[in-house]
């Protein structure tokens, strides 16, 4: 099978996959219609079609562009560590967004606020992950070695996190109660200007990203050989930790963390086409992301059921199974 069509196959998934998700949930929407809906024919039920494009359109979009961007990331930290571990979020940009979001409801408490709005802690989670961003990309420019800033991520992320236990430990329960809600990730609670954003920041940095495709696959033969090939190692790490840090933390902000999905995707890829080279695994990456979180939000909906679960235990309980299997099938990923 050529890898043209494998690329066929995997569009094909990917429609019917956004169908199925449109179609799906505690109302039942006929295939058809949602298919007939999103080329642009109104529908003679007035209900469904508000139901379509007012919650499931929106939440399906956000989906689409939280998968691109997290497959997308994942990719970038695997070539840039050289490590088939390295995910979105190994830099500490989750954790950043994590402490963020507890420090702000932390402090709404000494204010005698007792709950803070979805607005809030989007804003607290950006904050958080562009903080720790920034930090990362001041030590790029001071660090040579690409496993030493892996480490010092790793390290950034631990410290993040035990603020984030301390703080959770001193909460009041209903402090914890909204801060674990937002842990657990929420595709359905976007609004339309945070959506705008994650729309705007994903296809500027997917455009940006395509000018990375030749310094990736030269980092594939190590950082010493990338330089004799005429490739800035310097320019493109700290290019490809902006990238991997606007998407992995505008996702995150906004619907929380996602776990597995940027680390699986990219070698999902690599086995299904059967290749390295970034002009394939670059677009195979966005398009697999967002077949992945589609198929993962669907489950979440618990058809025919009022009842959701929440959508970062359904891509780890799918993803994490994948990551092992993978392990387990090849005993050593290497690029």
């Amino acid at each position: 099978m050529s890898k043209s069509q494998k690329f066929t196959i995997l569009t094909l998934l990917t429609i019917v996959a956004l169908i199925l998700n449109l179609s799906l949930g505690s109302v039942e929407i006929p295939f058809l219609d949602s298919f007939k809906s999103l080329l642009g024919t109104p529908l003679e039920d007035k209900s469904l079609e508000y139901i379509l494009w007012s919650y499931r359109i929106p939440k399906a979009i956000t989906a689409l562009f939280v998968g691109a961007s997290l497959a997308l990331s994942g990719l970038l930290m695997q070539t840039l560590f050289r490590n088939p571990l390295a995910g979105p979020f190994v830099l500490g940009i989750s954790s950043g967004a994590s402490l963020g979001v507890a420090l702000l409801i932390m402090g709404a408490s000494l204010f005698g606020i007792s709950h803070v709005s979805t607005l809030v802690t989007t804003l607290g989670a950006s904050i958080g992950s562009l903080l720790v961003l920034s930090l990362i990309g001041t030590i790029a420019l001071r660090v040579k070695d690409s496993m030493s800033l892996l480490i010092i991520g790793i390290m950034f992320g631990s410290i993040t996190a035990a603020v984030v236990s301390v703080l959770s430990f001193l909460s009041s329960k209903e402090e914890l109660q909204q801060f674990i809600y937002w842990s657990l990730g929420n595709l359905g609670a976007v609004d339309s200007t945070a959506l705008s954003i994650l729309v705007g920041i994903s296809i500027l940095s997917f455009t940006v990203g395509l000018t990375l495709i030749k310094p990736l696959n030269a980092l594939l033969l190590g950082e010493s050989n990338a330089r004799n090939l005429g490739v800035s190692v310097k320019n493109s790490r700290i290019l490809i930790i902006i990238i991997t840090g606007l998407l992995a933390g505008t996702s995150t902000a906004i619907v929380g963390p996602i776990a597995f999905l940027g680390l699986a995707i990219p070698h999902l890829c690599r086995l299904w086409f059967n290749t390295v080279d970034h002009k394939i695994l670059y677009p195979a990456s966005l398009i697999s992301g967002t077949l992945f979180m589609l198929i993962c939000d669907t489950i979440s909906q618990l058809p025919y059921s009022s009842a959701v679960l929440p959508i970062n235990a359904i891509t780890s309980i799918i993803g994490a199974p994948i990551v092992i299997w993978l392990l387990i099938r090849k005993k050593k990923m290497h690029f």
